[in-house]
């Protein structure tokens, strides 16, 4: 969003642990998802947070679904439930590796081949960026594919 303190992060992952709404000017709804994939959870944890993605899934109807992967890991098995109801409800989806900043060029291209391949589902329509928070590689490209998704040209004018 381009904005440092709009939402805390940790080096640990698995520390949102709900669902966290965000307001753009009434335009439009972000909202950011607990990722637990790689968090240290116990398993009644990691249960309760299966539940409520799964539940917000069922009772809302997202325009969209910006999911962020980290391209130096391989789909957890809650990111292959997560493709399961991407797929199941054919939700509009853009697909942002994130961290690639840690990789050279010719493994972030291994890595983001690998992980298509292993994801459970056909996101072949979908949109798929690298990405780098540090340096800010493939922001902007990130930023227009959610206008795409959208349909809100100029949002982050």
């Amino acid at each position: 969003m381009g904005r440092r303190k709009l939402a805390f992060t940790s080096r640990t992952p698995g520390k949102t642990r709900t669902i966290n709404v965000f307001d753009l000017a009434g335009r439009l709804y972000l909202v950011d998802l607990p990722g637990y994939g790689w968090a240290k959870l116990s398993r009644t944890e990691r249960r309760r947070l299966s539940l409520l993605l799964r539940s917000y899934f069922a009772e809302r109807d997202p325009a969209g679904l910006v999911w962020l992967l980290d391209i130096r890991r391989d789909p957890s098995p809650e990111d292959e439930e997560l493709a399961a109801v991407v797929t199941e409800r054919s939700l509009p989806t853009v697909v942002a590796f994130t961290k690639s900043d840690k990789l050279r060029w010719a493994q972030r291209l291994e890595r983001v081949k690998a992980i298509r391949e292993k994801l459970p589902v056909d996101l072949a329509d979908s949109q798929w960026v690298v990405t780098s928070a540090r340096t800010g590689e493939g922001i902007s490209q990130l930023r227009a594919a959610i206008e795409r998704l959208t349909g809100m040209e100029g949002l982050w004018k």
